[in-house]
């Protein structure tokens, strides 16, 4: 007996699957995939081989994840996120491992629905990407990004909620930079509430 679930409508061709993950209907896994433990990988998605997905992931419907993208634990991917791994694709040219370019989405982060990470950046813990933003750079931990291209508009909260001007949460957390340049370090901790 497997100790997840994958719906009788997904295809999950890889043997890397944790446990209590659900791969719902229309769902495909290609074999090489690695998927951790507690995820829910939803109705048509696409997890190409060579994808790493940390546990506690959360894949909405329509998400493309290609090879070279890792994802950290206890991240959500809103509906029909799209992650890139060529810059400069050409039909003629077939590329993998090591001629592609790789992404990594930080613990904790947010990207929403219709937002796009164009390969070779870095999404930093607990950053939040709004819905339809284009990434094309790397983003800071805790940052707040919108538009196209992503642009920080703030800083958020482990809660998610978005921090005042003295890097306060209503829900009692207070942050400070992380060190050296704010928007490349973006912020840390110093108090939970």
């Amino acid at each position: 007996m497997p100790d997840h679930f994958v719906h009788d409508h997904a295809l999950c061709e890889s043997s890397d699957i944790g446990p209590r993950t659900r791969i719902w209907a229309f769902a495909h896994v290609l074999d090489g995939a690695s998927i951790g433990a507690d995820c829910n990988i939803c109705d048509h998605a696409y997890v190409e081989f060579g994808v790493t997905l940390g546990d506690r992931v959360t894949v909405k419907n329509r998400v493309l994840l290609f090879e070279g993208v890792t994802v950290e634990d206890d991240v959500f991917l809103g509906p029909g996120v799209i992650f890139t791994n060529d810059i400069r694709p050409r039909a003629e040219v077939k590329k993998s491992g090591d001629a592609l370019a790789t992404t990594l989405v930080r613990r904790g982060a947010t990207l929403g629905a219709g937002a796009t990470v164009v390969c070779g950046h870095v999404v930093g813990t607990y950053a939040f990407v709004g819905a339809g933003a284009v990434v094309i750079t790397d983003l800071a931990p805790h940052g707040l990004y919108v538009g196209n291209p992503a642009v920080r508009r703030g800083w958020v909260c482990l809660c998610g909620e978005k921090l005042d001007s003295d890097l306060c949460c209503a829900c009692g957390k207070t942050y400070a930079a992380a060190g050296g340049d704010l928007e490349k370090a973006g912020l840390q901790r110093i108090t939970t509430g």
